[in-house]
């Protein structure tokens, strides 16, 4: 018998209102969702649906104006801004499209940062860096510039800072927007490597091919919960083509 999971995140009626002045927009209009530990889930949605608010607020990058957010247990939602920070550092690691690397930083220095506002020692960032880089397939990198590195090896970099703080949860938006299809590829069979390892993953796309390397396939639509199912079709990619 499979042992239970214990659920990451779990969002309770969360309503999202933006004042614009003498009107008011509602992005989010009451999402429940609940994802569990070890899922790969991708999240999905046309322009203006409200998947990147909702992001937004699983990545406590924002507040919603009612409802409840619970990560790992703690409810988020009354939290101060400064709490709200160091639980966002200490339990969720991000990947963006653009990459956010800095670029008058090696590739070592840039997945250390994190972990530098974490109050990590320099050794214990050291080690760590070199760990995680080698589990995405940079070994001998470490020197580099993100401008001597293709597109690929960016977001492996991206990912690797991502994974530096060992964070409950892994949330990745467009992950591979800049990335041509082989790439794109290689990146969520690396994504998939990770969540067979034990992370939490999450894919904010709007591209159908990404979502189906998912397990589960979430779908908003103006505001609301269109849909939530599970892809008994998922992709895989075989063997580590990453590397």
């Amino acid at each position: 018998m499979k042992t239970p999971r214990s659920p990451v995140v779990q969002l309770h009626e969360i309503h999202k209102v933006y004042d614009l002045g003498e009107a008011q927009f509602e992005a989010l209009r009451g999402i429940s969702l609940e994802i569990l530990e070890g899922e790969m889930v991708a999240l999905m949605g046309p322009s203006g649906s409200g998947k990147t608010t909702l992001m937004q607020i699983i990545g406590i990058l924002d507040q919603p104006s009612s409802g409840r957010y619970v990560l790992r247990g703690q409810d988020v939602t009354e939290l101060s801004e400064n709490e709200r920070a160091e639980v966002r550092n200490q339990e969720i690691g991000f990947v963006f499209q653009a990459f956010h690397l800095l670029p008058r930083m090696s590739v070592l220095e840039n997945v250390e940062v994190p972990m530098t506002y974490a109050g990590f020692s320099a050794a214990q960032q050291r080690e760590r860096a070199l760990g995680v880089l080698s589990r995405v397939g940079l070994s001998g990198k470490e020197r580099n510039l993100p401008s001597q590195l293709s597109g690929g090896q960016k977001q492996r970099v991206a990912i690797a800072r991502a994974l530096a703080m060992r964070p409950a949860l892994l949330l990745a938006d467009e992950p591979t927007g800049n990335l041509d299809s082989k790439t794109s590829t290689e990146i969520m069979g690396l994504f998939q490597e990770l969540n067979d390892e034990g992370t939490t993953v999450i894919i904010v796309t709007h591209e159908p091919d990404i979502a189906e390397y998912t397990e589960r396939i979430v779908r908003i639509r103006d505001g609301r919960l269109e849909s939530d199912q599970p892809n008994p079709n998922r992709k895989r990619v075989t063997g580590e083509v990453y590397r």
